[in-house]
């Protein structure tokens, strides 16, 4: 159910997780559908389509350890089938008594989606845990960075000046949306699945929705408004939300990359002892790590196109584009989990270059505020004039390698209304932060509930 490199003894966990691999594991689905198979026999017992002692007998003996796995992958060459194999030797297992009524009324499709529901279910407790985790980081460094101005860039460019902290705040309230998309949507995606043939319940007789209801409250799952054997919005939903997930993890490690350039040097992954940049250039410090998150999010980004594209199903069942969840979901769950793991250790072991912050603040030499001394000349001149001044100045600024307060100086039309001394404040970037440590203490204050008790600091 999943791929090379996430099976790989030597690079799996350099994309994933050991603990979603085993959400994902052979075991593990296999107790899925065993416990699935309790559960109906045990629903159908308690309205008498069962006798109770065979639902007795099949939950006692609903224990992957029981099953013979060589059987069913050899069961699997002859019928063809993805779950015959797997009911034959339960029934072995069971004895011919008890195991005649395993699988009473089911459809294969019944069991299989509702056995990836249960791992859904399971990475679900892992995602919000890991979400939270790092809501958590991002709040602890919007924090501690609240006042720390920095160069705020667009286009690649020095914009105006924002502080750290604020930078932080953005990161930590995407993941706060996301853990919210992912709460809301726990009802619509963790629903079982139990319908019969064509998803009448036909086979199950007049209590077919009694046992339906009964089956999903005993695995813990939503019961479903209708069948959903050809309705599959509640995957391509769950796929959607950890793109999204998956894409702000990938824009925080690729804006790291970006920070750790030899000419920004501001934020880098940790430099510890024996960490390897190269296996040439003894000097480099690349960003593996973010290097690493960026490459898993575009493989899992890619996988949720599949499963819009499984939305396309024919009558009431088709099996053309079934199987191919059985792939990207594990593959996406396991490689978004190595994702928000390596981000967390990101995270904690980040180093910040406060003097390499503060160098680049005023690398432009007054430019970054020329906005600022734009608007309070504004007041004077009109917006557009002070502009068209303001551009001027900079301008030549940059073209001659000069302080901007040294152009303005010697430009009447600015002395004539704005003296030196205000000047001199106006340029100042520490200064021009704008609402940085409101923004930072409005997403403090929506998200911290949500997490473990955090560090608090003076202004928040």
């Amino acid at each position: 159910m999943s791929s090379f490199i996430i099976d790989s003894t030597l690079f799996r966990d350099q994309v994933g997780t050991a603990e979603m691999r085993q959400v994902f594991s052979d075991e593990t689905m296999m107790q899925n559908w065993l416990d699935c198979w309790a559960a109906l026999a045990e629903a159908e017992a308690e309205v008498g389509l069962v006798p109770e002692e065979a639902a007795r007998r099949i939950r006692a003996c609903a224990k992957w350890q029981n099953i013979n796995f060589q059987t069913v992958r050899e069961g699997f060459q002859t019928t063809d089938h993805p779950l015959m194999p797997q009911i034959r030797e339960f029934t072995r297992v069971c004895g011919p008594e008890a195991g005649g009524y395993i699988h009473w009324g089911a459809t294969t499709q019944d069991i299989m989606d509702t056995g990836v529901v249960l791992s859904i279910k399971r990475a679900y407790a892992i995602f919000e845990r890991d979400t939270k985790d790092l809501i958590r980081l991002a709040l602890e460094k919007a924090v501690k960075y609240r006042g720390l101005a920095m160069a705020g860039r667009t286009h690649g460019q020095h914009a105006v000046p924002i502080t750290l902290g604020y930078k932080f705040a953005i990161w930590a309230d995407e993941f706060g949306r996301t853990l919210t998309r992912l709460e809301e949507g726990k009802d619509r995606i963790l629903q079982g699945q139990l319908a019969g043939a064509a998803g009448t319940l036909a086979s199950f007789g007049r209590d077919g929705l009694t046992i339906q209801e009964k089956f999903c409250h005993k695995l813990g799952l939503a019961v479903p408004t209708i069948t959903w054997h050809v309705a599959r919005d509640s995957y391509a939903e769950f796929a959607a939300d950890l793109a999204i997930l998956a894409g702000t993890v990938g824009k925080i490690a690729n804006e790291i990359i970006n920070l750790q350039r030899t000419e920004i040097g501001e934020i880098e992954e940790s430099a510890a002892k024996g960490r390897v940049g190269s296996s040439t250039m003894p000097q480099k410090r690349n960003p593996m790590t973010c290097e690493n998150i960026t490459a898993n999010v575009r493989v899992i980004q890619q996988d949720a196109e599949l499963a819009f594209g499984g939305m396309l199903q024919e009558h009431e069942r088709d099996m053309t584009f079934w199987q191919a969840e059985w792939s990207y979901i594990p593959q996406m769950c396991i490689m978004l989990a190595g994702s928000l793991n390596m981000l967390e250790n990101v995270f904690r072991d980040m180093v910040i270059h406060e003097d390499r912050i503060r160098e680049n603040l005023h690398s432009t030499h007054g430019l970054i505020v020329a906005e600022r001394c734009m608007l309070e000349l504004g007041r004077y001149l009109g917006r557009q004039n002070a502009h068209d001044v303001l551009h001027d100045g900079c301008m030549k600024a940059f073209e001659e390698k000069r302080h901007l307060l040294d152009v303005l100086l010697e430009d009447p039309r600015v002395t004539s209304k704005l003296d030196k001394a205000l000047l001199e404040e106006l340029l100042d970037p520490d200064h021009y932060t704008g609402s940085c440590g409101a923004l930072v203490d409005r997403v403090y204050n929506a998200w911290k509930d949500k997490v473990q008790p955090i560090g608090r600091t003076s202004g928040l």
